[in-house]
């Protein structure tokens, strides 16, 4: 009985454990379930909440652009288009761009077709201004921009830049450089924007050689490389060493490299065509103003404005000087470029008279903006006139 008791007892025991055992082994897996559910349960909670704050993507617009040459044309339409590629790889957005569009009738066509796909609407020559005001009319919920213009509306704003500082710079360089104090500029059109880069250059070349003069020949071209090239040889052959070019293509500076004269162009950095000839000239960098542009309309804070930049904000640079421009010279540039970019220089600062003896701008006055967008004289010592 006593073994028997034993065994019973022993069994008992045994019995308790296995069920202490099974009753903790249970009481584990409860807890890895719970805690399972509660990980769970919290990712799920995180996860809505994210998705509840994360702002919806902003909406990127269409852009267009419309140029008046080429992009391969080595000046004015490369420029804007090296600044259209910089706003599509700062914002991730693909513009297109129509080529070679005329100053007429065709351009307001060709407008209309892009505001009836686009959301902006750059339009980059003066010539297309009144087309792009009579196109923004039509097309209210649409952005248009147009280059060099001073008309606007609620949904159209212009955009240029103080492009006579670095002509003014450009001067100073031709003033130093010429042997015979006899200077040329081939013009594109006789317009205000020609003719204030004109007046500047002369200016420039006349504060460090007031003896220096400068003939001008009008080609009624933007592109035109036959035709800007012929107006060169005019003035070389009048005695011209060093020429200017208000001008889309590098055919200035190579008629006059073929002459062994110096000569710079306009908008790009040309030195590439003829670097041991290769004066300097102004520079375009539309880049930035189309990043700030296009990104203020995706934040809706754009407005219509007349946007003009200068050499302060970058809009408008001066081109490296060429191979064989002494150092005497680029440093006379470089300390009036300074005083440009501080303001303590300004370039139609009187006292200033025209080329028929009249004084247009009197002792210690400055031309404003305005004035100096709607110039339509020369300053003393431009050998020309303005054709009506």
């Amino acid at each position: 009985m006593k073994k028997r008791g034993q065994f019973i007892t022993s069994c008992l025991a045994l019995m308790v454990l296995m069920t202490v055992v099974l009753v903790g082994c249970g009481s584990n897996n409860n807890t890895s379930s719970n805690a399972k559910a509660t990980e769970a349960g919290a990712a799920t909670t995180a996860a809505t909440e994210a998705t509840a704050t994360t702002e919806p993507a902003v909406k990127k617009p269409t852009v267009a652009f419309v140029y008046i040459g080429p992009p391969g044309d080595g000046g004015y339409t490369y420029q804007h288009d090296q600044g259209r590629q910089y706003m599509e790889k700062e914002l991730g957005i693909k513009a297109d761009f129509v080529e070679n569009v005329p100053e007429s009738a065709d351009a307001e066509r060709i407008i209309t077709e892009l505001a009836q796909s686009h959301d902006i609407v750059f339009t980059t020559s003066f010539g297309y201004m009144d087309f792009t005001l009579n196109v923004a009319g039509k097309f209210p919920n649409v952005k248009f921009l147009h280059a060099s213009g001073y008309k606007t509306a609620e949904n159209m704003g212009t955009y240029f830049g103080k492009n006579y500082q670095a002509s003014y710079l450009s001067g100073i360089a031709a003033g130093k450089m010429t042997k015979n104090n006899q200077l040329g500029y081939v013009g594109a059109f006789p317009i205000s924007e020609v003719i204030y880069n004109l007046n500047a250059f002369t200016l420039g070349a006349q504060s460090v050689n007031p003896d220096v003069k400068v003939n001008v020949v009008w080609t009624n071209t933007w592109y035109d490389p036959t035709t800007e090239r012929q107006a060169a040889i005019s003035l070389l052959d009048k005695g011209a060493d060093v020429l200017l070019a208000y001008q889309d293509s590098p055919a200035t500076l190579q008629a006059a490299a073929e002459r062994g004269a110096f000569a710079g162009g306009n908008d790009s950095d040309m030195s590439k065509y003829a670097p041991d000839n290769y004066l300097t000239n102004p520079v375009w960098n539309w880049g930035p103003y189309y990043v700030k542009a296009v990104q203020a309309v995706m934040d809706g804070t754009w407005k219509s404005e007349q946007y003009s930049g200068d050499m302060a904000d970058g809009m408008v640079e001066l081109a490296p000087f060429g191979n064989k421009i002494p150092d005497d010279v680029k440093k006379l540039v470089e300390d009036a470029k300074s005083k440009i970019i501080t303001g303590e220089l300004e370039v139609f600062t009187g006292p200033i008279s025209d080329n028929q003896g009249n004084v247009k701008v009197q002792d210690g006055q400055k031309l404003t903006l305005e004035e100096v967008l709607g110039m339509n004289w020369l300053v003393k010592g431009v050998q020309g006139t303005i054709p009506q």
